[in-house]
């Protein structure tokens, strides 16, 4: 794996689950996205007799959601560090770490009728190596779902404190841990070289509005990566502190980083799931 220029990792560097108040960060994350992602889990088709994979399954949400609302057979979550996933009943738990391989014996070729990866290939290199080994685990007539974060924040969008810090963060993130959200929108071409099929994609862009879980999630991810951004010299702390600030004002005009989901179908080759 090629290590991020300045040598780490997420939850190293970064976001580390120890960290006091990880875990609340992610499911506060949990309330700006899960419902979208669900709906179109189950929109897929997500429900009765699927045996479903959740990688970087953080603290289970989505995973929880599978098997309570949508009655899958079953989901394994699987993620470096699985503190957070203990927590959840019911689900099936592995740690593994998807950069050196999945190779285990309950996570083999043609296993899965869902592949669910959210916020994950965002931190991490080779993405068509990555998203290529994901694709063997889908069983035929099975779906690999991918999620990751678009940002909208480019050259022309009007200078406000969030756009400043925002841009700040993934730059610092980048440099921190290796966190590269350009290439997101290429999911679909990426899914169609995995050789998938059926292959279509959505972006879903949350409000900000004060004190809303989008909101939340991004003051907190600001306040854990302040380090990270104060290091690419486009900020300085009393310009994150006045980005934090201005997410809660009335002020606040402004685009929330979007979600990017796309789906991939592998041919039904007649087999069962």
């Amino acid at each position: 794996m090629t290590a991020a220029p300045g040598g780490g990792r997420y939850g190293e560097a970064v976001f580390r689950p120890g960290q006091a108040g990880e875990g609340r960060r992610i499911d506060v994350g949990a309330l700006v996205y899960d419902d979208i992602t669900v709906a179109r889990l189950r929109a897929l088709g997500a429900g009765p007799g699927w045996r479903c994979l959740d990688v970087g399954a953080g603290t289970g949400t989505v995973a929880g959601r599978l098997l309570d609302e949508a009655g899958v057979e079953s989901v394994l979550a699987v993620d470096r560090d699985v503190r957070f996933l203990r927590e959840r009943p019911g689900l099936d738990v592995r740690e593994a770490d998807i950069t050196a391989g999945l190779a285990a014996p309950d996570l083999v070729p043609g296993r899965f009728r869902l592949v669910h990866a959210r916020f994950v290939l965002m931190h991490l290199p080779e993405h068509e190596r990555l998203i290529a080994t994901l694709a063997e685990l889908v069983a035929p007539g099975g779906v690999l779902v991918l999620g990751d974060a678009v940002d909208l924040t480019s050259d022309r969008t009007p200078d406000t404190p969030y756009t400043t810090v925002m841009r700040a963060m993934w730059r610092g993130l980048r440099a921190a841990i290796g966190t590269d959200v350009s290439w997101v929108p290429s999911y679909p071409q990426l899914l169609r070289g995995a050789g998938l099929g059926s292959v279509a994609a959505e972006i879903h862009v949350p409000p900000l509005l004060p004190g809303s879980p989008a909101s939340r999630f991004w003051a907190d991810t600001w306040e854990r990566s302040r380090a990270a951004m104060l290091a690419t010299g486009l900020v300085d702390d009393a310009a994150v502190d006045a980005g934090i600030r201005y997410l809660e004002s009335e002020e606040c005009a402004a685009l929330s980083a979007g979600m990017l989901t796309a789906w991939g179908w592998k041919a039904d080759d007649g087999s069962a799931p």
